[in-house]
């Protein structure tokens, strides 16, 4: 018998659009998998199946070998985390917490309560409204609240996506951590790479309803399994062992086998490889400077400043190994 959560075969459609096609992964008790996917890709048309909030065309969903399909949704014992929440706005925060506890004693639900406000660091914060809180404060309430009745598994659906990004990805670092600390079997969608690659343990990559790769985020980064997963990753240029030490690469790669380029693996460096300035994009954190490769593709490095020049010099520090 398998244990934890089991997709086996999987294939949702809406009238004759296959939206999930034959997907099957398994999410071992006490870990999180990460649906990872742009918009369209069938992420949280799965999550929506596992939940029982979409029937399936073929395939099963099944918890410790038993096939969910006759249990309906708020029998599964899962939790579930929207982008928006979905807090009462009319019951304060510690009774948004204590929503699942009826069945609990007063004092039994009281004592929950102040526990799941302080993991999700919000101690103190019992008496306010929803309408009260920032969006991130909204969203730990909602953590809270999925977490406090002790569910088997927690789906949530890009519960961060509508957040800043810097909120975003300090909300990602305490979710993971609560996660882990809680031993939480975990279903996260998300569009985000780092985000993926912050909560979950292992990522499923999904494209147009298909299971493209499911790999740990490690795995992923350093070896996609094919071109279409890393230029969905961040890898846009692709080259071969003899351009990537032109650029100052210090690896080897095996027969069919090519070097990804992503956002990080050309460093600035005044004792590089000279190459072009195309554009320069002032980001949030710094500067993207888009450049062209001696083979003509393009790549970014990323820069304190603004390059005062047509051109600048590059060391290729690190990249993805991909079948060619």
């Amino acid at each position: 018998m398998v244990s934890g959560l089991e997709v086996r075969d999987v294939t949702v459609k809406y009238g004759p659009t296959v939206a999930v096609e034959g997907v099957s992964l398994h999410v071992e008790p006490g870990t999180v998998i990460g649906l990872l996917g742009a918009s369209g890709s069938g992420k949280s048309t799965l999550l929506r199946a596992i939940a029982g909030l979409q029937p399936l065309s073929s395939g099963a969903i099944l918890w410790d070998g038993e096939d969910l399909a006759p249990v309906k949704v708020h029998k599964r014992n899962f939790g579930l985390v929207f982008q928006d929440g979905q807090l009462f706005p009319t019951m304060n925060v510690a009774k948004n917490i204590a929503y699942g506890l009826g069945k609990l004693p007063k004092a039994a639900q009281r004592e929950r309560v102040e526990e799941m406000l302080e993991l999700v660091g919000l101690a103190g914060y019992g008496v306010r409204k929803p309408t009260e809180l920032s969006g991130g404060q909204a969203q730990r309430v909602a953590l809270a609240r999925s977490l406090a009745p002790s569910p088997r598994a927690l789906l949530l659906d890009e519960p961060l996506s509508a957040l800043d990004t810097a909120l975003r990805r300090r909300l990602a670092d305490d979710l993971a951590r609560i996660l882990r600390e809680t031993h939480t079997t975990g279903v996260y969608v998300t569009h985000d790479h780092q985000e993926a690659y912050t909560v979950a343990d292992v990522v499923a990559v999904l494209d147009e309803g298909q299971l493209l790769q499911l790999d740990s985020p490690e795995s992923l980064r350093e070896r996609p399994k094919n071109k279409q997963v890393a230029a969905f990753l961040g890898y846009r240029a692709f080259v071969t062992e003899a351009e990537a030490h032109r650029l100052g690469w210090q690896g080897s790669l095996e027969t069919g086998e090519v070097l990804g380029i992503g956002p990080a693996s050309l460093h600035l460096d005044p004792n590089g490889y000279e190459v072009d300035i195309i554009d320069q994009t002032l980001t949030v954190e710094d500067v993207e400077i888009k450049v062209a490769l001696p083979d003509g593709q393009t790549a970014t490095v990323s820069s304190p400043t603004k390059v005062d020049a047509l051109s600048t010099r590059v060391t290729l520090a690190g990249g993805a190994v991909v079948p060619a």
